[in-house]
Formats: structure tokens, sequence, C-alpha cells
């Protein structure tokens, strides 16, 4: 693989190759420094090349990708089509796309999970110029002859490593097999394991290959700290800190069921919260993060759905309620704090029993971590909670308007599903 990196040139979204027209958008939207996985990616990817670019999340990738792919389209024509793990990634991707493709004209289709199939279908025949889709959906349309994928002249695999890490491996191996030959693929990943080493070799030509913030990095800015704590004494504890640090706060669960229970408590606790996870239809998880990125709920609860590219600033504090299953989730979950230079916290509870969970987590990120005393004024325990109805809302019939870029669909209505439509990915990830 080709490694040579750009020459190096002033830090300038002005120097690399893009479209004044673009410039003029990026300008507007007030973005003056590119990030490092921008400023490497950029020159390469303009020029039509193959790229492969290992990064963690919050580094700028859809930028890294998503500009150059609008400059290619409006200048050669052909099509886009983007794939991502997870609804919410897709749905932030099409939206921050949205900024660049709308002023140009193109037309982006956004195929997921838990929305219809009978709108993503009239959108797909408007013949859109980017099609943002996660796996699974994709997959849907093309078995049932939905979409055409042989005029796909760019295509974007965005991270990599969690889509194969889902299941969705054998759907996008057919995906790839059904886009022209001749054309650009971009790969963005946090690590380059095996499958994904396989994918490049077969499948890419000549990649630039390019290594910002290599696995186990975390941001500069948060600062780290342990709690070895009973599991009887996780609520009280996280009620105490909770009541030490005052600004917005995601914590994280290993489960969806414990994060609905944490997420109970903290209204106990008498903080707004809301809850992200695959339990959770489409509307509730789009209306809990935009609630949460407007301050209507001041904590959110999430399981690893929410790990990886989020992009919610201003976030204070991450408490993992559970220590992650994989070392590298950590990676991910904390660096939903401490985002484009700010400070951050993250505070993490484990149990004596997981003491190697802490170790590996140090080991990958090549630093100890502090290990806190627990305060000895936990507030009392609270009676067991009651319960809750589904508070489940009704489906609606409105569904925004996903056929140009820069709208907000299925902002509105429940997990609606036409009578032809089948989960996106694998039955265990259907819901994602």
């Amino acid at each position: 693989m080709n490694s040579t990196e750009p020459q190096k040139q002033e830090a300038s979204f002005h120097t690399l190759g893009i479209d004044p027209k673009i410039v003029t958008i990026i300008d507007s939207l007030k973005l003056t420094t590119p990030t490092p996985i921008q400023h490497q990616a950029i020159p390469h990817a303009v020029l039509g090349k193959d790229v492969i670019g290992v990064a963690q999340t919050g580094t700028g990738k859809t930028m890294a990708f998503g500009i150059p792919m609008i400059q290619r389209i409006v200048e050669t024509g052909g099509r886009g089509l983007i794939l991502l793990p997870t609804r919410e990634l897709a749905l932030q991707v099409y939206e921050t796309l949205g900024s660049f493709a709308k002023p140009l004209g193109l037309k982006g289709a956004l195929l997921i999970g838990g929305a219809a199939m009978g709108p993503q279908i009239s959108d797909l025949r408007r013949n859109p110029n980017i099609i943002i889709a996660t796996p699974g959906r994709l997959f849907d349309h093309f078995e049932q002859r939905t979409v055409r994928l042989d005029d796909i002249s760019i295509l974007v695999l965005d991270e990599a490593d969690r889509m194969l890490d889902m299941g969705f491996w054998p759907q996008i191996k057919r995906i790839i097999a059904a886009v022209p030959v001749d054309r650009q693929t971009m790969l963005f990943s946090a690590t380059l394991s095996k499958e994904i080493m396989e994918l490049a070799t077969k499948h890419m030509k000549t990649p630039t290959s390019i290594e910002v913030a290599p696995p186990g990095t975390t941001a500069a800015n948060v600062s780290q700290e342990f709690f070895i704590v009973r599991k009887d004494e996780k609520v009280r504890l996280l009620e105490s800190v909770l009541g030490k640090y005052f600004g917005p706060t995601i914590v994280f669960t290993r489960t969806k069921y414990g994060a609905t229970r944490v997420m109970k408590s903290i209204r106990q606790m008498g903080h707004t919260t809301a809850e992200i996870h695959s339990n959770r239809s489409l509307f509730q998880r789009r209306e809990a993060l935009d609630g949460f990125k407007a301050g209507k709920y001041r904590v959110l609860v999430a399981t690893d759905i929410a790990a990886r590219g989020l992009d919610v600033k201003g976030v204070e504090l991450v408490v993992n309620f559970d220590i992650p299953s994989q070392s590298e989730d950590y990676v991910h979950r904390i660096g939903r704090t401490a985002r484009a230079g700010a400070q951050g916290h993250a505070i993490s509870f484990a149990q004596p029993d997981e003491k190697r969970s802490m170790r590996d987590i140090e080991r990958l990120i090549r630093k100890q971590i502090t290990v806190s005393m627990i305060p000895h004024d936990l507030p009392p325990a609270r009676a067991p909670i009651a319960e809750a109805r589904d508070d489940r809302r009704p489906a609606s019939s409105s569904r925004g308007n996903p056929r140009s870029f820069g709208s907000r669909p299925y902002s509105s209505g429940g997990n609606r599903r036409s009578s032809g439509s089948r989960s996106s990915g694998p039955r265990s990830h259907s819901r994602s």
C-alpha cells in the first residue's frame, strides 16, 4: 500500500485541492482548520485515489470522505454509496453532508432500518446522487431489486471494523460484488483487522494509507478514573457522581435492559434523562439524542450503540456504569467527551472481579488510570423502582422529506415498517 502523505502544507481547506464552490460553503459554515485526517485524506481523495484511513471516532472522517465524494460527483457525475454500521451514524452523516450537497443541487437517499421501506423506495426512484445506508437495510433493497448499484462510482465504508463486529461481513461482500470494479473506494476504520486488510487487498486499487490517532489513543483533554465498587452499590455511587458534576453526561451500560434500569434510577434521583439502545424505536432514539443535544435531558443512558461517531458537543462527563466487554469500546465511549479540544472527564465503575478488564484497558491506552476511593457519604439506597409502562409513542403519518439533503428525515413517527420491510442487518442487530 502506498503510505506516502501529501506534501506538508498550511492547515487550511483552501490548500487541499477543493473546488472553490465547496470552499465557499466551508467558509460559510465557519470551518477554518482541517483536522489531521481531513488534511491528509482530502488531497488524495479529490484526485479519485483509493484511501484507507485509520482514525478514531471524533476525528472528522465524515468531511474527509464526504467533501471529495461531493466534488467528484459534481465534476464527473456518477453516484456515491456510503455504508455505516448504525442508524444514528447514518443520520448524522446524512445531515452533515447535506450542508455541502444541498447548495450544489445534489439529492440524497437515506436507507436505514426502523423506517418504512415505501418512502425509501420512492426516494430511490428519484435517482439520488448519494445513498447513505446501513448494510442490512441496503441489502434488503438490493434483494428486492429496489436499488441499483451498477452505477456506483464512489464507495465509502465508514467504521468498517464496527460493521464487521456487528456481523455485516456477508452483506458487505455481496454489496461490493454488486458495485462496478472501476470505482473509487474509501475505507475508514479505527483498527485494521485481518478481515479489513483482506477487503483492502482484494477490492481496492493501490490505496493510500493514512493513520491518525492509532488504536488506543484517547482524547488529550479527557481525565480518567476508576472506582472499584460492588454491583449493589453502583446506583448509589452514580447518584453521588451526578451530584458532583453538573454538565451533560452520558452513562454507558453493557445491556439494553441495564440501560432502562439505570435510566429509571437516574430519573428517580431527579435528573432529566433518556435512553438509547436497540429496544427503542427509531423515533425514540432520535428524540432522545436530539433532546440531549438541546439540553432537554441532562443525562443520556446508552449501550455501545452510541459509543462511536455520535458528535455531541459539550459533554462534560462519561460514566461507564458497566465496564465494556471489549477494551476497544472503552476508547470509543470516553471519546464522547473532550471533543474539539474541550475538557472532559471519564469515570468507570469496575466490580472487584473485573480488575483484569481494568488492566486490559490500561494496556490498550498505554496509561495507568487512577483508582479513586468510594466516598463515605454515599446517598442511602432508594426503594425499588416500580415497573413503568411502555411509553412508546404511537406511529405518526408524518415522516419528514429525505428527498433532498439538509432535511431531518424520520424526525417524527414511530417505528414504521411497510408490509414488505425486513430487518436491518443480522437478526441479533436488526434494530441497531
